[in-house]
């Protein structure tokens, strides 16, 4: 069997630079992750903006408030 050292050095050289562009790939992806993706998605809303979820229960209103959405939720047509 023969081994040639100018193959087994160019298939380390290409598995070297196999890693080096993953990993380079991978730490640009880890960059722009920051930017394209909210850092969190139920903070309390800025401006003018209102919460549009309230998870209090206040009683016996459960059922006369889910009247209410549903009623609203047609009126507006969504």
């Amino acid at each position: 069997m023969v081994i040639s050292v100018r193959k087994w050095l160019r298939s380390v050289k290409f598995g070297i630079l196999f890693i080096a562009l993953a990993y380079l790939l991978y730490k640009m992806l880890g960059t722009f992750g920051g930017y394209l993706f909210p850092e969190d998605k139920y903070r309390i809303p800025d401006g003018s903006a209102i919460k549009a979820f309230q998870t209090e229960r206040a009683g016996n209103y459960g059922i006369e408030f889910m009247a209410d959405r549903l009623k609203l939720f047609y009126w507006y047509g969504e």
